[in-house]
């Protein structure tokens, strides 16, 4: 039975399958969950895993690596989240980055993932709400995953990491 829950912290804090990567086009180390995914997983050997791949990535894209020393996950997926206030109207791109996810985490036989919400800090500059947009493209991505793949078991975790935005994507939950 698969489940979409919205939990109040870190995605990479939870004892999942894969946890979620808000990824830049480069897959190189950044700032706020980005940041802290590659210190936990090893930064050599997480910017090395990431150097074979081929990027630039586009908006929307998702890859995978090990998590390296992240011992409550197996693999990370970095997903290519838009930046609003480059893309204003970028929300096709926001839901493939969770969508493609979740075809990574089946395509590798993974049941479990924890995402961030993507495109709801700097690169939602620009929007309203980035904390409401990214949860509607994350519902979204969800239910049609699900419906496209009804034999296959599922457990998200969405991850409003401040007290602030978890009240926030509560409003989207109710």
């Amino acid at each position: 039975m698969s489940k979409l829950e919205l939990i109040n912290g870190s995605c990479v804090d939870q004892d999942v399958d894969a946890i979620v990567n808000a990824a830049n086009r480069n897959l190189w180390s950044g700032g706020g969950v980005c940041g802290t995914i590659f210190r936990k997983a090893g930064y050599q050997e997480l910017t090395d895993a990431c150097r074979k791949i081929k990027t630039p990535l586009k908006d929307g894209d998702a890859v995978i690596t090990p998590a390296f020393n992240i011992t409550n996950a197996k693999y990370i997926i970095h997903a290519v989240g838009p930046n609003f206030e480059s893309t204003p109207n970028a929300f096709d791109e926001l839901y493939n980055a969770y969508y493609n996810s979740l075809v990574l985490l089946r395509e590798n036989n993974l049941h479990s993932i924890s995402f961030p919400l993507i495109s709801s800090s700097i690169f939602g500059y620009g929007l309203d709400n980035p904390v409401e947009v990214s949860i509607k493209q994350c519902i979204k991505a969800y239910n049609n995953f699900i419906e496209e793949n009804k034999d296959y078991d599922l457990n998200v975790l969405l991850c409003a990491y401040s007290e602030k935005e978890y009240v926030e994507a509560k409003k989207q939950f109710s």
